[in-house]
């Protein structure tokens, strides 16, 4: 019964990792939407490196520095004198020994992996247009190999903030939060895209390329994070863990559900006008305010505390663009890093987390990661740009950077 219980809980968490790493197509997608024909070759290439250097980056040091106590891990990573691999299994009958889980440490790493790489996908969305590939990829390293960890340590490896009273369960500030943070430290260092002001301070749109593949991609994170939420339960193996289990989906279903029609409502109230990018980061909202504390909610709440994030997420867009002059294509600010922020305060309200504990968690993970963030951007653009020229920005980043255009037969 044991085995059993083991092989099921292992496959549900490796399962949940799929649809978790399924959300890296969600990014790229959403991201190449929203962005102008000239650079969707560009953000497709920075998806699909930032995503393997979080896997690798993650396998060469974040795994210890988040989890000190599991250092050595036969399988994962090496003890003194073995070889880097992920080769070696312990025998069936150390299950419930050696390993002291109920589940596979390789499927462990692996769920938690996926999660660094969402983290850093935030940061690509917030770049676009005008971000170089190299440095872009110099910070990937950097955020994933050791910003995302150590904060990541704070809460899920038993550092302080866990310790003391602080509740993220899937990670709506340690994760989107993060992500959140460091975006808006790379675009305080890099500016707004070519030709998004105007010397009045008036903005001008840029439009995306593809709102299909936008609202495809957005369809694909709210597939995706039934696997981030619903395998942040661990288990499914007993009859509590399922019915939490289904909970949990059951409130990140509703919750993304409000977000959208709270977006949608708010745009035609505020413009005359359903605005479908707004509904699309509506979703997104949604799915990052409910990410805290998903289990504890009624359905019914969920909505709520979804449709809040659709509203916040609606007007954080608008004063990041007219009063900061924050240029973020996609929104990604806003949706992951405002709405974490209410997600990590809203789950007092349906559980018995400490309110303090919470803002203590807030402002110890957004403000690390955005020093941090700020001083590798700053270190990495004194010995090469990270911002392409204007003459850079105008042809494109497709034919600059990459050197294949996503839509050759249209010049944006």
């Amino acid at each position: 019964m044991d085995e059993i219980k083991f092989a099921m809980d292992t496959f549900y968490a490796i399962m949940a990792g799929a649809l978790v790493m399924w959300m890296a197509a969600g990014f790229t997608m959403l991201e190449a939407g929203l962005v102008q024909k000239k650079d969707v070759s560009e953000i497709v290439t920075k998806n699909l490196g930032l995503y393997s250097i979080a896997c690798i980056m993650y396998l060469a040091c974040g795994f210890i520095l988040m989890y000190p106590g599991s250092a050595v891990i036969e399988g994962i990573l090496p003890s003194i004198g073995s070889s880097w691999g992920l080769s070696t299994a312990l025998p069936i009958e150390e299950i419930g020994m050696e390993y002291g889980m109920d589940y596979s440490q390789q499927a462990d790493f692996f769920f938690q992996v996926v999660f660094v790489a969402t983290a850093m996908s935030i940061v690509s969305g917030a770049v676009a247009g005008r971000m170089k590939l190299i440095p872009f990829f110099l910070f990937a390293v950097i955020l994933t190999g050791f910003i995302y960890p150590i904060q990541g340590y704070w809460n899920w490896g038993g550092g302080f903030l866990s310790s003391g009273g602080y509740s993220d369960y899937a990670g709506s500030g340690t994760v989107h939060l993060c992500g959140a943070a460091a975006a808006l430290a790379i675009v305080t260092v890099l500016g707004p895209r070519r030709g998004k002001y105007n010397s009045d301070g008036s903005v001008n749109a840029m439009p995306g390329s593809n709102i299909p593949i936008a609202a495809l991609g957005a369809w694909i994170l709210w597939l995706g994070w039934f696997g981030f939420n619903g395998g942040s339960e661990l288990v499914v193996s007993s009859e509590a863990s399922a019915i939490a289990v289904s909970q949990v989906f059951l409130n990140t279903n509703m919750a993304a559900a409000g977000g959208v029609v709270a977006a949608l409502l708010t745009s035609l109230f505020a413009t005359g006008k359903m605005d479908v990018t707004m509904a699309i980061n509506g979703a997104i909202a949604g799915l990052v305010a409910i990410t805290a504390g998903p289990s504890a909610p009624t359905g019914g709440e969920a909505v709520i505390i979804g449709a809040i994030g659709g509203i916040i997420v609606y007007f954080s867009i608008l004063f990041f663009e007219k009063r900061l002059k924050i240029d973020d294509p996609v929104g990604a600010i806003s949706a992951h890093g405002i709405v974490g922020i209410y997600g990590v305060m809203v789950v007092p309200f349906t559980s018995e987390a400490s309110f303090l504990w919470q803002l203590y968690g807030v402002v110890a993970i957004a403000g690390f990661t955005y020093i941090a963030s700020l001083i590798a951007i700053n270190v990495i653009n004194s010995f090469i740009a990270i911002r392409a020229t204007d003459e850079e920005q105008m042809a494109g980043l497709d034919s600059t950077e990459v050197g294949v255009e996503a839509y050759p037969e249209f010049k944006n």
